[in-house]
Parts: structure tokens; C-alpha cells; sequence
């Protein structure tokens, strides 16, 4: 194995071959970089990360910071050594590298290299002293260490441990640990992800990388934005654009990768990243200086807090035909199972500030789709109508593209519409376009943009990589950023995970299938289209347009309306308002009391995008139960609540009554007397203690609010309004309200949503009353209505 040192002077030779003037010039260095590839012989190491360290490495050689290299593993060096050097004779120069160069840089390379085995923290120990001693023997100064781990998320913590107390560099050295999204799959697998990260490396020492972040036109977005500030900034805001979209289309399916597919889904595998990405940066407020990483990551992150919330009526999903024979194929499902998991889906978002202020933001990825295409464009509006001349430049389209590649433009660019303006160009790596092919982007002829394109096409980890080597983090995605992120995605990911994605054949058979339509702030499919599937891909069955409609009926000899998810739960936020306008009129107040878990998800969100016009102000929310847990906590019913709902929008906070589950810093002890204080409340505001509205669920025992089977709750809760009771697992967990506050209402809704429920509906629908075995069964207002909303996934299975 040869040194460091001893390698160097075979590029000095050559470069004095070249006139190049290396006599009595001394090669500047920074120190010395130990790389390690952990999954070092793993499909992204072999596809590109070797390759961008190579082209790392060739733009370092000649001066500036000197190298090692390995590649590290969970397998016996002997074993795993002949595979990582076979990858590593592959690594190419870029074509202006003459022959003998590049001859003598990938020799080099090969010859600085190694492989470890990285598997025990003793593993990671060993290497941390022999870079030590190697360096030590060489006598070079170490500028850092930088690990880029190419493996699976469930073992970054592991490692980072093993890093940190095993192979953490002294003497002031960085440290730089690489992480390849997933970064969880929703905001609280993030969050506990970022905290076992935490506990082992800095903030500062994390690159999680995105490598569309990578990618020549993205990384310049800003750059454009900045240079063309004069142009752009008439214009950036609503009443100029018309709308932003950014779109991914595939036409591969994922075979290969549907052990990770299945569990993530198109909107977390490209739109929770690097759609969303590109979205920041399209949207967010140029720094003053682009070389500030803090002030971009900032202005990125204030995107985030100004996006409106992202409900189940700004998406639509679908999924291509073949995907659930894939699925069974590779995970060796039944012929009875199918995954419901969107291989196709679009999002409609809005930012809430004067400068976009209803401007429709649109992504857009999917799998077996009619092209293979990336781009982001913003479209301007058009004030011009031409009576005979509809080719007249300035009637045609207003639009700035970013390409990123593929379609019938095969290179990277950004192309602006000539009746727009003519840009500047980004930068001295950038060339303007002048010798168009003979194709179209989104409806303009190539001849009618002005068109700019890197003088040379790099690659994104090559180009990241470059950034992680100059500890520049505006590249990459913040743990701030990531939290942010995920907050915006969970909420629409857990109120579409019961949701059926539109089934398409896949490629030019899709046809008008997978169109969609734009209406203020909600999307929906353009056509009410019945596919007609094969039963092993779809339960057998499929719905027609007719199908989706409103059905009243009774359940129990109580008034049921049914209905499809989205359907069911418009009707109930209508009949909501409704009752609530009359309340309001007829005594000046609207008094409601929700129930917590899941179920009433869907109706917060469809009120606070919908029903601007509810009478909030004149609205007291009230809780029909609560755990025993303070109500910042996440499980609390309260927090679900605020998280939801209440944060969106404007009701007075002396309006909102929570349940005090917490006095004299105990939680719900009788002698507190907390169920009697709610009570008391209760009996002082609510006239005649007759809620307007309770909103109730059913749990898969019977149970209602937090009335338990085997309680007896009429014995134990007497005229009780409010009572502490006993769940299955230990007593005092909840608190709520009793069948005889439930019953005292005007209205009850029973909201019943999911096809987990069927089994208990049909047994709910033979039994009697029965409110020890069925706390459900003793809802019954005495003089008031319950309403059954029952979703046909529940109602029929």
C-alpha cells in the first residue's frame, strides 16, 4: 500500500510535462481527509458516491487538502475487498482529462483506498487508530473525517454511536457524518431519529443529503432568482403568476425496490423531499448574500411556517394496475392481500402572505406514467388576447422552466419565454443556448425561450459532495428543515393512509385517467372514470360515479347518513355549521364537545379549509374526554385538538374549555376534584348543561368518549355530569363526560370511519342495549337526535 506522500509526486511529473511550472512551487494543502464510505460496496456507493469522491479527489490533488479512502462494510475484509476494488476500477475522469492524466489520477485513487470491516465498536476503534497512526507517521496535519453512510436509516444511530466513541477525530479536526434520506417516515419518527442523532453528533456534523439538491439547475435556483432580481421581482407575486408547478414523472414501476416502496409511497419517497425542496426554493425570500448557509437555510425554513395545512381535498392519489402483483410477488402476499400504497399523487398547497396570497403551488410525481421528465415552471398570467394572430409571440405562453433533465430537452437548463424578459446568465459555468432541437416544452417551441445551460453536465452527489468537503450547508436539509417538513406532510399522509388510490393501466394507456382540476383550494380528478379491474387487484369490485353519493337511512332505528370518506365528513362539517348558525341566532352562543382520537381528523381539517363562515367567535369548545396526561403532550386529546384545529383558526381562548386532568401538579385524582370543577363549568356556561353538539366515536370494544365496557357507568356516575373512569388497563386514565351529560344534548353525532369498524357495526346492528357490553348502546338523547355518519368502508367492508 503506498502513502500519501509517496503517491504524490507522480501528478508533480506529469504536470511538469505539461509546462504546468511545477519546479520550486510548493503544493498548498489544507490536511488530510479520511473518507469512509460505510456501505461502501452497497448499489448507490458502486453508482455514484465512489465516482464523486474520485472527481472530488482529481480536483484536489494538485493543491489542497490530501486523501485516504474506505470503504467499509459488514463483511470479512477478505470477502468484501476484490468487490470494492472492482467498483473502483471503474471510476471515470471527465472527458477534457487527457489519457495518461487520468491513467495516473485513477492509480492513484486505487492505491488510497482500502476496505474495513465496520461492524462492532471495536471495528470502528481499530480504524480510528490507524488513521491516527498513519497520519502520525506520515507526520500530516488532519483537517477531518467525513462519513457517508450508504445504508439503511434504521442503523444511522448505531453507527453515529460507534463514530463517536470510537473514530471521532482530536486535535480540533471536523467531523462530517453524510445520511441518505429516508430521515424517518412522519414527524414523530423524525423527531425520535433526530434525537438518537443528537445524542452522538452535532448539529453542525450532520449533512443529510438530497441529492436533487444536487442537480446543476436546483443548486441555482436562488442564483438565478438573485441575478435576475431586477426582472423578477415585478413580477414574483400573485398578481403576475398564475400558478408554480413542479413535476416528477417516471415510466419505470418499482419492481426491485418494493420492500421499501410498499411501506413509503410516492408522497414520501420524491414529494416530503425533493419536491418539497424545490418548492422552498422557488418560493422563499432570495438572502441577501447567497454564500450565508444560516440566512438560507432560514429563509427556507420561514416557507414552512406560512403553508397552509394540507388536507385529504388537496390530494388525489392513484396507483398503477400491476403494483399489487408486484407486491405479492416480492413480499409473497396472498392473493387476498393488497396494498392500497399511491404510486401516484398531486398536491395542491398555498402560501398564507400578501406576495402569493392564493397563488396555486403544484407537485406532481408518479410511476409508470407516459414520459420520463423533471421540471419545475412558474407560469405567468397573460393579459393579452390576439383576435387573428394566436402565434404572435407575446399571445403565447409566459413561463420560466427549470429542467432538470430527460424528456425531449435530454439536457439540464432554465429556458425563459421571450416574451418575458431576457435573463442574465447564472454564472461563468453557464452558456447560453443557441442551437435549439426541434422540440417543445410545455407548449412552446425550443426557438421561443431563451435558453441557458451549464458549459458542463456534473453530477448531484459529485456536486454535494463537494459541498460536504467545504462544510457548505445550505445544500442540505436541516434538522429544523426536516421537522418542518415532515409537519406539513404527516397530517395528509395519516388522513389519506385509509384512502384508495385511483388504479391506471401505466404509460400512453393512462390517457386522460390521472387528469385533475383545479377549484380555489381543492383538487380533485377531472373525470368520474369507472375502471374496470381484475379482482385479484382490487377486492373484486369497483365503484362507479353513481356510487359516490350521500345515502340517509337508519342504523339501530337512529337516523344514519352514509357516504365515501370525503363525502360523509363535507356532510357532517355542513350539518355542524348548520346547527351552529341556529345556536347562534337563537341565544348568542354555540356550545360543542368533541371527542378525542383519530376519527374527527378528517372534520377539523375539512372546517378550517372549507367553512370560513362558521361562527367561531360565538363558538365554546368543550372536550368529551381526555387522558390523564398533561395536555402538551402529544396522546392528549386537547393537543390533537389545538394541533388540528385550533391553531387555524380564530375563536376567542376564553371559548375553549379543556379538561383539568392536572391540579396541584397530579394527575387526576378524585380528591382534586378536577371531574367536579369541569362540572361546575359546565353547569355555569352551558344552559340547562345541554351541549349543542357532542361528537362521539366508537372504539372496536363498544367503548364511547372514555366509558369503558364492564364499568357499569350508570351505577358508578350516578347524576354525576362528568366522572373519572377506569380504562382496561389501570384505573383513573380518562376523564369524561357521563351517559347523562351525553344524552341531555340537543344533538349527537356518532362518527364511525374505516373498514377496521365493519365487524363491529355488524355486531353493533344485532345487539340490544347494552351499556355494560356496549357502552355505545346507551347513547340515546332524551330529547334531542343522534345522528349515525358512517363512512361505506365501515357500513359495508
Amino acid at each position: 500500500m503506498w502513502t500519501v506522500l509517496k503517491l504524490l509526486p507522480l501528478l508533480a511529473i506529469y504536470s511538469a510535462q505539461r509546462g504546468e511550472a511545477a519546479e520550486g512551487k510548493e503544493t498548498q494543502r489544507a490536511g488530510h481527509v479520511s473518507v469512509v464510505i460505510v456501505g461502501g460496496t452497497g448499489d448507490l456507493a458502486k453508482k455514484y458516491l465512489w465516482q464523486g469522491f474520485f472527481q472530488l479527489y482529481t480536483t484536489q490533488v494538485d493543491g489542497g487538502h490530501t486523501f485516504s479512502f474506505y470503504g467499509g462494510g459488514l463483511s470479512p475484509e477478505e470477502q468484501a475487498t476484490p468487490v470494492l476494488f472492482e467498483v473502483l476500477k471503474n471510476v471515470s475522469c471527465s472527458a477534457d482529462t487527457p489519457a495518461l492524466r487520468c491513467a495516473l489520477l485513477k492509480d492513484q485513487f486505487l492505491h488510497l483506498a482500502q476496505y474495513r470491516q465496520l461492524k462492532t465498536p471495536e471495528d470502528y476503534g481499530a480504524l480510528g487508530r490507524h488513521i491516527q497512526e498513519r497520519l502520525q507517521g506520515e507526520g500530516v496535519e488532519e483537517a477531518g473525517r467525513l462519513f457517508y453512510l450508504s445504508v439503511p436509516a434504521f442503523a444511522y444511530a448505531d453507527i453515529a454511536d460507534k463514530v463517536n466513541n470510537g473514530c471521532r477525530p482530536a486535535g480540533g479536526a471536523w467531523l462530517r457524518v453524510v445520511l441518505e434520506k429516508p430521515f424517518g417516515h412522519d414527524l414523530r419518527s423524525a423527531q425520535t431519529l433526530a434525537t438518537q442523532l443528537g445524542g452522538s453528533l452535532k448539529e453542525e456534523e450532520m449533512y443529510r443529503i438530497d441529492h436533487y439538491l444536487g442537480k446543476q439547475v436546483v443548486s441555482n435556483i436562488l442564483q438565478f432568482r438573485k441575478i435576475n432580481q431586477k426582472s423578477l421581482d415585478p413580477i414574483w407575486n400573485k398578481r403576475h403568476i398564475e400558478r408554480v408547478e413542479i413535476i416528477l414523472k417516471e415510466t419505470l414501476d418499482v419492481k426491485g425496490r418494493i420492500p421499501f416502496y410498499d411501506q413509503y409511497g410516492v408522497i414520501r419517497d420524491v414529494m416530503q423531499n425533493h419536491l418539497t425542496e424545490i418548492m422552498t426554493l422557488l418560493t422563499m425570500t432570495v438572502p441577501k448574500n447567497l454564500s450565508n448557509s444560516q440566512e438560507a437555510l432560514r429563509n427556507k425554513l420561514q416557507i414552512f411556517s406560512l403553508l397552509q395545512p394540507v388536507g385529504m381535498r388537496r390530494a388525489v392519489i392513484g396507483q398503477y394496475q400491476a403494483y399489487n402483483g408486484e407486491v405479492r410477488e416480492e413480499l409473497n402476499k396472498t392473493s387476498e392481500q393488497f396494498s392500497i400504497t399511491p404510486t401516484f399523487a398531486a398536491v395542491l398547497m398555498h402560501i398564507d402572505t400578501a406576495q402569493y396570497d392564493g397563488v396555486p403551488i403544484l407537485l406532481s410525481s408518479g410511476k409508470m406514467l407516459d414520459e420520463r421528465v423533471a421540471y419545475a415552471r412558474v407560469l405567468f398570467k397573460s393579459d393579452i388576447f390576439c383576435v387573428q394572430n394566436p402565434h404572435n409571440i407575446h399571445c403565447k405562453p409566459k413561463q420560466i422552466v427549470f429542467h432538470f433533465g430527460h424528456g425531449s430537452l435530454q439536457h439540464s437548463a432554465v429556458l425563459v419565454s421571450k416574451n418575458l424578459f431576457k435573463p442574465a446568465l447564472i454564472g461563468s459555468e453557464w452558456r447560453e443556448v443557441t442551437e435549439h432541437v426541434d422540440a417543445t416544452m410545455l407548449g412552446l417551441p425550443i426557438s421561443d425561450y431563451y435558453v441557458q445551460a451549464p458549459k458542463v453536465e456534473r453530477e448531484a452527489y459529485a456536486e454535494l459532495i463537494g459541498q460536504i468537503l467545504s462544510g457548505r450547508k445550505d445544500c442540505f436539509i436541516s434538522a429544523e428543515n426536516l421537522l418542518a417538513s415532515w409537519g406539513l406532510w404527516t397530517p395528509l399522509l395519516h388522513s389519506l393512509s385509509g384512502s384508495f388510490p385511483r388504479i391506471y393501466p401505466g404509460g400512453e394507456d393512462n390517457g386522460n385517467l390521472l387528469d385533475f382540476r383545479l377549484r380555489g383550494t381543492e383538487i380533485s380528478y377531472a373525470s368520474d372514470a369507472v375502471v374496470i379491474i381484475h379482482p385479484e387487484h382490487m377486492g373484486g369490485s369497483a365503484a362507479s360515479a353513481e356510487s359516490f353519493q350521500v345515502v340517509q337511512g337508519k342504523f339501530r332505528s337512529d337516523n344514519m347518513v352514509s357516504a365515501w370518506g370525503q363525502e360523509l365528513i363535507a356532510k357532517l362539517a355542513t350539518d355542524l355549521q348548520t346547527v351552529a348558525e341556529a345556536a347562534v341566532s337563537e341565544g348568542g352562543a354555540f356550545h360543542l364537545a368533541l371527542s378525542g382520537g383519530s376519527s374527527p381528523v378528517a372534520l377539523f381539517q375539512r372546517l378550517v379549509e372549507h367553512h370560513f363562515t362558521f361562527p367561531w367567535r360565538k363558538t365554546h369548545l368543550w372536550m368529551v374526554d381526555e387522558r390523564c396526561m398533561p395536555l402538551r403532550e402529544p396522546e392528549s386529546n386537547f393537543h390533537n385538538l389545538h394541533e388540528q384545529l385550533l391553531q387555524h383558526i380564530k375563536i376567542p381562548y376564553y371559548n375553549i374549555h379543556p379538561m383539568p386532568v392536572l391540579l396541584n401538579q397530579r394527575l387526576c385524582v378524585e380528591e382534586d376534584g378536577g371531574a367536579l370543577l369541569y362540572e361546575k363549568e359546565i353547569a355555569h356556561l352551558v344552559n340547562g348543561s345541554r351541549f349543542h353538539f357532542v361528537l362521539l366515536g366508537v372504539g372496536l370494544d363498544g367503548h364511547t368518549a372514555s366509558l369503558f365496557p364492564g364499568e357499569k357507568a350508570h351505577e358508578r356516575h350516578g347524576d354525576s355530569l362528568v366522572a373519572l373512569t377506569e380504562s382496561p388497563v389501570k384505573p383513573h386514565q380518562r376523564m369524561s363526560l357521563t351517559l347523562k351529560t351525553i344524552n341531555n344534548a340537543q344533538r349527537v353525532g356518532l362518527l364511525v370511519i374505516g373498514k377496521m369498524k365493519h365487524e363491529l357495526l355488524t355486531q353493533l346492528s344485532r345487539v340490544k342495549n347494552n351499556p355494560d357490553k356496549w357502552p355505545v348502546t346507551g347513547v340515546h338523547p332524551a330529547n334531542g337526535k343522534l345522528v349515525w355518519y358512517l363512512d361505506y368502508d365501515a357500513l359495508l367492508g
